[in-house]
């Protein structure tokens, strides 16, 4: 067990995601969350059989921050009524049958004239638990800058733009991704900054937040990773609730695992996204660690702390110590 566990991680760092049974379980579904809202005395919003269908009740939008050698930033201009004329990241929501890089790569055409090839994720946001927005960032690779003569109803113009002063943008919500995106550029390989990620192409039918929880035990210095044990041994696994913030699940998941007076812990981010066009939902592979040693926080769920092996330890250090080792996952609301 403890060599699959070690592959398993392994394999999230390197950003391939978990296939197979690893890829079946939850252990808080929505149907448990209603049962502890109703015990509350309150009448829970969502059904317990909740699927996310896209375009239909959840949406998935991509951005693309793509910055050229003289560090000027591609955007382009909407032709949309409502905000037509201002200024915007290539970006748009995700349509059926097409994966994240897929959906960021045609945006990024359409409204630009440009091809390009996305390397990374940056950010993942959430807004509730039904809105996510997947930022990459990547080259660009060929195309035709689109000029205000070959303006459409997908935008007026794109351009390189050095000073986002000259412009009006669409809303200052991009500013913080653009300034990552500069970030992730000027860093080199290696320099507390995380692999190229790229979504898995693994396919799941509800929206999921897998857990990698870490914690040291004071005695031996070591790390060891939380495990589930329900059914067989795996990362804690719940369905993101579509009528609540990813925060909030992950609080209501935090408790119902090590009870309401939780010991001090925090979510680090992303180190991996699975999501594949043949179902609608998506799996986020959050990293939490705690700040107590595993000796002062005591489990009340079924799940048991697994020692990890030194080697897969010295992979997971750098990511506890260093802002960016993670993908973002920023919590709009």
């Amino acid at each position: 067990m403890s060599r699959q566990v070690d592959l398993n991680i392994t394999k999230l760092l390197a950003g391939s995601g978990l296939d197979g049974e690893e890829n079946d379980f939850c252990d808080f579904t929505i149907a448990d969350q209603n049962s502890v809202t109703e015990s509350q005395g309150i009448t829970p919003t969502t059904p317990s059989n909740f699927k996310p269908v896209l375009g239909a009740n959840v949406t998935y939008v991509v951005a693309c921050v793509l910055l050229n050698d003289q560090n000027e930033l591609l955007m382009m201009q909407e032709a949309k009524e409502s905000c037509a004329g201002k200024w915007y990241l290539p970006a748009g929501r995700m349509e059926k049958d097409e994966t994240i890089v897929q959906a960021a790569t045609r945006e990024v055409l359409e409204e630009t004239g440009l091809h390009c090839n996305p390397d990374t994720l940056l950010v993942v946001e959430t807004a509730g638990g039904t809105w996510f927005r997947f930022v990459l960032t990547g080259t660009v690779t060929g195309g035709e800058l689109k000029t205000p003569a070959r303006a459409d109803k997908e935008s007026l113009q794109a351009k390189w733009i050095k000073n986002l002063q000259e412009i009006t943008l669409r809303s200052n919500d991009i500013l913080h991704l653009i300034e990552k995106a500069k970030l992730y550029k000027q860093s080199r390989p290696g320099q507390n900054w995380h692999n190229n990620i790229l979504p898995a192409p693994i396919p799941h039918i509800k929206d999921l937040m897998r857990l990698v929880i870490l914690i040291k035990k004071r005695s031996t210095n070591r790390l060891h990773v939380l495990l589930s044990e329900k059914t067989t041994l795996h990362f804690p696994t719940c369905e993101i609730n579509p009528a609540k913030s990813v925060h909030s699940t992950l609080r209501r998941f935090m408790v119902e695992m090590f009870g309401a007076d939780v010991a001090q812990h925090r979510p680090l981010g992303l180190l991996n996204v699975e999501a594949d066009p043949s179902a609608d939902g998506c799996c986020l592979t959050l990293l939490v660690v705690f700040r107590p040693p595993m000796e002062e926080v005591p489990l009340i769920g079924k799940c048991a702390w697994h020692e990890l092996s030194q080697e897969v330890e010295k992979k997971l250090v750098p990511l506890v110590s260093s802002k960016n080792s993670t993908i973002e996952l920023h919590v709009v609301r």
